[in-house]
């Protein structure tokens, strides 16, 4: 009669004991939870801030190069769109509107440039609007790949590659047929190896469309490609001239040219471009957020509407200082 007692008081103190421990795990778990739905709620209005603001970076690059076009008929490394906006705070584009001056706000921090697209040779050149290789296009390819530093069958597997990829519009696509590529890191899919593509990634682009080669933006190596009889030595000579004066017609440039070359075929050399990308980059507290875009300029006078084309945002990541 003594120990029925003890024993109930032993079995009541570890009944306690249990329902001490459930009640610590569900308070534990609905904490975690809650800290978790805060977490991602974060997450999700950092996101959400960093695609307006990436928004408006667009939109103001699509401004800019929209007046461009209006103000002067060639496009050159001099112009205001071809100057990167380094590094700065937001709220210093915004320090003329009083509601924006709140100190509580996060800080962010854009940056971003624009470069003339048409200032790399356009892999669309290569295959005519029938499928077929064009046989001078494969040479500007071979002359672009040597001085690039690739390996000799490069151009040949490149434009084998991208006719098979293209041969879909034709009709005469076959089973085998890689995917089409629509950046250069895509070329991968036609069978070339990562250190090729890297050197080739400089001078090379796929625009959705034919397209001269910018004479006042293309590098030495793009330019000795699309204009036939140019060496090296000669193209560095273009592009030491353009930076005192750009060129204002393909005249100017065939002034320049050696005996034999020739740069009057407006569908391969230009002295105004079309096509541009825009990178941005946004610093939001911890994370970034990268976007690379295409626009192209359309209308009669190239300014009257900026398309984007593509779009491409790497998403949101945590920075390192």
């Amino acid at each position: 009669m003594r120990r029925a007692p003890r024993r109930q008081r032993g079995a009541a103190l570890l009944l306690a004991m249990l329902i001490l421990t459930l009640v610590a795990t569900l308070a534990a778990g609905m904490a975690w939870q809650q800290t978790r739905a805060v977490q991602i709620e974060a997450a999700e209005r950092g996101a959400v801030q960093a695609g307006w603001i990436l928004d408006a970076s667009l939109d103001w690059a699509r401004l800019i190069l929209r007046e461009d076009a209006r103000t002067g008929s060639i496009d050159h490394l001099g112009e205001p769109w071809a100057t990167p906006l380094a590094e700065a705070r937001l709220s210093s584009f915004l320090a003329a509107d009083r509601d924006n001056t709140d100190a509580a706000a996060p800080e962010a921090f854009i940056s971003g440039a624009i470069s003339d697209a048409q200032a790399k040779y356009n892999l669309r050149n290569v295959v005519d609007s029938e499928g077929k290789i064009s046989p001078q296009e494969l040479k500007a390819l071979q002359r672009l790949c040597e001085a690039a530093g690739t390996p000799t069958d490069t151009a040949s597997r490149l434009a084998q590659g991208l006719a098979a990829a293209w041969a879909a519009r034709s009709g005469t696509e076959a089973a085998d047929a890689p995917l089409a590529p629509s950046r250069p890191a895509d070329l991968a899919w036609l069978g070339l190896d990562a250190a090729t593509i890297a050197r080739l990634q400089p001078y090379v682009t796929l625009l959705p469309t034919p397209t001269p080669v910018n004479a006042n933006t293309a590098p030495r190596e793009v330019l000795v490609a699309a204009i036939d009889g140019l060496d090296l030595g000669s193209a560095e000579r273009l592009v030491q001239t353009r930076q005192r004066s750009p060129f204002d017609s393909l005249a100017a440039v065939q002034a320049l040219l050696p005996q034999g070359a020739r740069a009057d075929d407006e569908s391969r050399i230009s002295v105004r471009s079309s096509f541009f990308e825009v990178r941005g980059r946004l610093r939001l507290d911890e994370r970034i957020v990268e976007e690379e875009s295409l626009v192209e300029r359309r209308g009669a006078d190239r300014g009257r509407d900026v398309v984007t084309l593509r779009r491409e945002r790497r998403p949101l990541h945590i920075g390192t200082q």
